[in-house]
């Protein structure tokens, strides 16, 4: 085998570019195991140095069906990156691959892909390939009983491949054009209005004790007497309450009507919202 040939068949098994496989033939004097070896090394190596780097851009991916539905957040470091054909194609895989393992990230890492190789070693080899900061960031998998997801994805790039990424699960098999608007229309209206939670009491309560703290901060030097200024905290926390809780926000399609009055009003017997997950880049 002629010296191009080898260089060209070490590029089709590890994916390294055309001087990096130069090199290494060279250093294994020819050799296309121990030059494979050399490229794993150099490759773990490069990807060791870029992982201190910041990777604030990146994909949602969705995969699943009605019944188990999963999102997995892949971060890296441009938006030049999130729509390479070489990172979609591993995010694509790996997002399937995800929903088999429910979104166990330990799993997941050690789970071996279409080239039987493991999600680290592609991911590595990715980095070096790329030449950027790739991570897996966020993952979750809805899967109840009895229950039907309804997904939207916004700000698409590719097939299942987004930015912004809803799914709401909905304790129903039933299926009817009415039941599948609605799961549309929630999802869409998730994806706009940002709950933080399913109910008021179901608010972190950290969060909340961020909320009183900063609403006491904006009443200390208002002047007003400390009864009216309870008064006042405690209709501000409540606003914040209603306003991050996916039950009692104004419905998007309609505000005038609250999303638990949305569900009253298609008076389908027993109805109700399971859980939901809403990911996007950079939040």
């Amino acid at each position: 085998m002629s010296d191009i040939e080898k260089v060209k068949q070490l590029r089709k098994s590890t994916g390294a570019g055309f001087k990096d496989c130069n090199i290494a033939l060279k250093e294994s004097n020819g050799n296309l195991d121990k030059a494979v070896e050399i490229l794993r090394v150099k490759g773990i190596a490069k990807a060791s140095k870029k992982m201190s780097r910041n990777a604030t851009e990146g994909v949602i991916v969705l995969s699943g069906d009605e019944k188990k539905m999963s999102l997995i957040e892949v971060n890296c470091e441009t938006d030049f990156v999130a729509k390479n054909d070489d990172f979609i194609n591993f995010v694509k895989e790996l997002s399937i691959l995800n929903n088999n393992h429910s979104s166990n990230l330990d799993e997941l890492k050690t789970a071996k892909m279409e080239n039987n190789k493991t999600v680290d070693e592609n991911l590595v080899a990715l980095i070096a390939k790329i030449g950027e900061k790739i991570t897996i960031g966020r993952a979750k998998t809805l899967n109840n009983e009895n229950s039907r997801n309804f997904a939207y994805q916004h700000s698409v790039i590719k097939d299942n491949v987004s930015k912004l990424v809803v799914i709401v699960s909905i304790n129903i098999n039933e299926k009817s054009d009415k039941i599948d608007l609605f799961g549309k229309h929630l999802s869409m209206h998730i994806a706009a209005s940002n709950p933080i939670a399913l109910n008021a009491n179901e608010i972190n309560q950290e969060l909340i004790d961020k909320e009183v703290n900063l609403i006491a901060e904006e009443l200390k030097n208002s002047g007003k007497p400390v009864e009216i200024a309870k008064k006042i905290s405690l209709g501000k926390i409540n606003k914040f309450k209603d306003e991050n809780s996916l039950m009692s926000q104004d419905w998007v399609m309609d505000p005038k009507m609250k999303i638990k009055d949305v569900i009253k009003s298609l008076e389908i017997s027993n109805l109700q919202i399971n859980e939901f997950v809403r990911l996007k880049i950079g939040e």
